[in-house]
């Protein structure tokens, strides 16, 4: 059953449970803070394929196929699967996922898309419109410059405020806790999404390309705003409230923004972004950024701590910069949008 709470919040009565979650990663994530979370590590960019985008389509499928594997099941047991990328029309999850036969339904929300996905999966599973659902997620650096910046052959030089967008895919498994039949783990082990908000499009006028956080700043401040006026929770409710990849410059402008909203979120906020590499030695510029980077790090930090009740609750909210490659060169603003879900341990 889903329950509606205040204007824009939904609550899931019966709690979906997330029971496999795999992240596959590149080179460089691997060498960063949460290298021990990750499932597996593709050294090569192009993970011997002939071109970027073909690359990103791999990592999708082992995704996938790591997370069928944990879960202890087949593809065919699963009724949907929800995935998305970066790439025009979504064509890294429908290449990549074409020959797995699962009905598909594509999602788009820029870096947003991971919360999306988890969104879209659990109220199918609520609804009892699917027993289970996949979800996959994933962005990679050269095929994402490429399009929406400038490809790696030019040489240009990154500004500071630039982000680097994490070379990785996630994928998840959402079923009812009345039908974990095939799920190798036990319920009592899968963490729950409890709630979810999904975002309105925020658009204050940044078009620098080379400043996402900036962007998607106001688009995760009024998510999050929502959701505490909606439920009347506070930010110390929670262990942790994780933002998908505001990196430096955007955590800053959330910090103010939801300040002279009443709310403050310093003491337990962790950006995706900043966590996933190593901002002391890595040269990522202002974070990581991209649709892997908070579904990776959901995978490989958020979900193995709520997992073993490190974390009792926490709310992860993925970003999106909602631009495109023709809308940049036309002069257009930024739009962007931000997604939220309330996870929960087993034993919350």
């Amino acid at each position: 059953m889903i329950k509606r709470i205040g204007k824009y919040t939904v609550k899931f009565l019966d709690e979906p449970l997330i029971s496999s979650f795999a992240s596959v990663v590149g080179k460089l994530e691997s060498e960063g803070p949460l290298k021990e979370g990750f499932d597996k590590i593709i050294y090569d960019s192009h993970a011997s394929k002939n071109t970027f985008e073909e690359a990103e389509s791999y990592l999708q499928q082992e995704a996938l196929s790591l997370a069928l594997s944990k879960w202890g099941g087949k593809a065919e047991d699963i009724d949907f699967v929800f995935a998305g990328d970066l790439l025009n029309q979504c064509t890294a999850s429908s290449f990549g996922l074409k020959g797995f036969n699962i009905p598909y339904l594509g999602q788009y929300g820029a870096c947003s898309t991971s919360a999306q996905n988890l969104i879209v999966a659990a109220i199918f599973v609520e609804s009892k419109a699917a027993k289970t659902a996949a979800t996959v997620t994933s962005s990679h650096f050269c095929s994402a410059e490429r399009q929406f910046r400038f490809p790696l052959e030019y040489g240009g030089v990154r500004t500071p405020t630039a982000q680097k967008t994490v070379t990785g895919a996630a994928a998840f498994m959402v079923e009812s806790a009345e039908n974990p039949a095939k799920s190798s783990k036990s319920p009592l082990l899968c963490p729950k999404i409890s709630a979810a908000t999904a975002g309105k499009i925020v658009d204050l006028g940044v078009k620098d390309a080379n400043n996402m956080g900036a962007a998607m700043a106001p688009a995760a401040a009024d998510t999050l705003k929502t959701f505490f006026d909606d439920t009347g929770k506070l930010p110390s409710d929670y262990d942790m409230i994780f933002t998908g990849d505001l990196g430096e410059v955007g955590s800053d402008l959330l910090y103010e923004l939801l300040g002279s909203a009443g709310y403050d979120i310093r003491n337990n906020h962790k950006d995706c972004g900043l966590m996933i590499y190593d901002m002391n030695s890595q040269d990522v510029h202002a974070g990581g950024s991209g649709c892997g980077c908070g579904a990776c790090t959901l995978s490989a930090h958020i979900l193995p701590k709520l997992s073993k009740s490190e974390y009792k609750k926490v709310l992860y909210m993925a970003t999106g910069a909602l631009l495109s490659s023709t809308s940049g060169t036309q002069g257009q603003t930024i739009p962007s949008v931000a997604h939220l879900i309330e996870l929960k341990c087993p034993k919350g």
